[in-house]
């Protein structure tokens, strides 16, 4: 089993476990983590098979849910939770308990393993902010594939409106994730025009992550973050 399934899985359990009694519609689940129905089905099935206690219920208003809470495995952050995490502090700068916020992520830190905690600081150093923190007003399914290809290093196709209403679609190599005064983007390699380009996640129409790996680019094309620009990577 590969690393982003065995990932998926555990998350699929976890917001099982949130939604209680109620559960999970197949869609909502299949919307959740940027898959199709059909995966999340298999999904379904292997956890099940493994020893999860999962009800399928049919019809109207049907779906899954967790039976009992004896079995579910134990709490692991995966590395993109950790980043998130470091993020909202990030932030959230100085508001009350931020540094009770800051102290708890020092401990989760310090229970993963060393190459989980090289993954976070890498990752965590590739996404920035400036400003006050902004809103993504995008697609959640558009931005689950911009934070996996950033993260996993793919390539993302873009169907892209720039500025004066025209659509392209780019193949971009993601490398960074920046918040500039409101505003998130993506700023990346685009194979079209062979040069870093900046893409404003609220002008992506679709993006679709490919199975398409890159190897990293010289950090220098990108340039360097605003002095005033807050880094993610958590410090330890």
């Amino acid at each position: 089993m590969n690393v982003n399934r065995a990932a998926r899985l555990h998350a699929l359990v976890e917001e099982l476990r949130r939604q209680g009694d109620r559960g999970a519609t197949c869609s909502r689940l299949s919307e959740e983590f940027g898959v199709t129905t059909r995966t999340i089905k298999r999904d379904i099935e292997t956890l099940m098979m493994s020893g999860a206690a999962i009800e399928a219920r049919s019809g109207p208003g049907g779906g899954y849910r967790l039976v009992g809470r004896a079995t579910l495995p134990p709490v692991n952050f995966t590395v993109p939770q950790a980043v998130s995490i470091a993020l909202a502090l990030t932030a959230a700068g100085d508001a009350p308990f931020a540094p009770d916020g800051r102290a708890a992520l020092a401990k989760l830190l310090d229970v993963m393993d060393e190459e989980s905690r090289r993954k976070v600081a890498e990752l965590g150093g590739r996404v920035w902010i400036r400003g006050d923190g902004g809103v993504v007003a995008d697609s959640r399914t558009n931005r689950r594939a911009v934070e996996q290809g950033l993260e996993q290093s793919r390539v993302v196709s873009l169907h892209y409106v720039d500025g004066d209403g025209a659509e392209t679609v780019r193949a971009v190599e993601p490398h960074i994730l920046a918040q500039d005064r409101g505003q998130w983007f993506l700023i990346g390699w685009c194979r079209q025009r062979d040069a870093v380009r900046w893409f404003r996640l609220d002008r992506m129409r679709r993006a679709t992550l490919t199975n398409d790996h890159f190897p990293p680019r010289d950090s220098t094309l990108f340039g360097q973050p605003p002095e005033d620009a807050r880094p993610v990577a958590p410090r330890r």
